[in-house]
């Protein structure tokens, strides 16, 4: 046995002042064995990921950031595997404290210049074929991601979860959007601008539910939602029922609305991600012609 394990085990039987110096290499020990098993958990992944997927390029492996998952990187896809990588997953892992879409915002910080939503959706299109067929056994149709939709029955949605802003009189575009959404900022920007009376629809796939609850509480919503976009700080107001929020995080999830902004035409076509004003323009006219 080492004089260093000798003190950490016996660090009571040496005087004060060796005390503090025991306890110091003992949590640099602790942090450095830490270190060194995710280090070597990743590597033993790493390894065995080239034996089960010998013909995905792993670019990288990260057993870090989720108890009891790594994430794995192959270029701009992502999936995750458990630590024996026996386990392929392919799909989104939210953060139930935070309520953040974690594959999101990673997703995002991987393709800097994707939308969320087509940053995912390109993932579940390119993730290798063979990743796929590894997981196509094992997946049950109700735990499937589903496909990014063309037509949304809008129907299915309650009054409650919108907040109603733009030109009352003109017509209607329901937008899903989140408040730390750079594109969904540039898009309110567009709209403004537009003659279109906007039903705007928050989910948090940023992890910004509490924005959300604070702007629809605000007693002047239009006005907390312009301030939650440039940034201002919204103050919390009275206590609000936010079960409509709940009802589009659930509808989104149900059809399978992986980021935003997404855009909604009143007869439920869809568009993904910012549009310039032209483009919304023509799109809208189509939509009643």
């Amino acid at each position: 046995m080492s004089a260093t394990k000798l003190i950490c085990r016996m660090g009571g039987l040496v005087r004060p002042s060796r005390v503090v110096i025991a306890a110091s290499a003992c949590v640099g020990l602790a942090s450095l064995a830490l270190a060194a098993d995710v280090s070597n958990e990743s590597s033993a992944v790493r390894g065995l990921l080239k034996t089960r997927l010998p013909k995905t390029a792993v670019s990288g492996v990260d057993c870090t950031k989720i108890r009891g998952l790594c994430e794995v990187t192959a270029g701009s896809n992502l999936f995750y595997v458990d630590g024996s990588a026996r386990y392929l997953i392919i799909g989104r892992v939210y953060d139930m404290e935070t309520r953040q879409d974690i594959t999101a915002a990673r997703l995002l910080e991987m393709n800097p210049d994707m939308l969320v939503g087509a940053a995912a959706s390109a993932n579940a299109a390119a993730t290798s074929g063979e990743v796929q067929k590894a997981a196509a056994g094992a997946a049950r149709a109700d735990n499937v991601v589903p496909d990014s939709p063309r037509f949304l029955p809008l129907a299915e949605l309650p009054k409650e979860g919108a907040i109603v802003w733009g030109h009352s009189a003109a017509p209607s575009v329901t937008v899903f959007s989140d408040f730390r959404c750079s594109y969904c900022r540039a898009l309110s920007t567009v709209l403004r601008a537009m003659n279109v009376r906007v039903i705007e629809r928050p989910i948090s796939s940023l992890g910004s539910r509490d924005l959300s609850d604070r702007v629809y509480c605000a007693k002047n919503r239009e006005e907390a939602l312009h301030a939650a976009y440039a940034g201002e700080p919204i103050k919390a107001g009275p206590v609000c029922d936010t079960s409509g929020l709940d009802a589009n995080e659930a509808f989104a999830r149900k059809h399978g609305l992986n980021g935003t902004p997404v855009i909604v035409r009143s007869d439920g076509a869809v568009l993904e991600g910012y549009r310039p004003r032209p483009f919304l323009e023509k799109w809208l006219k189509e939509g009643r012609s």
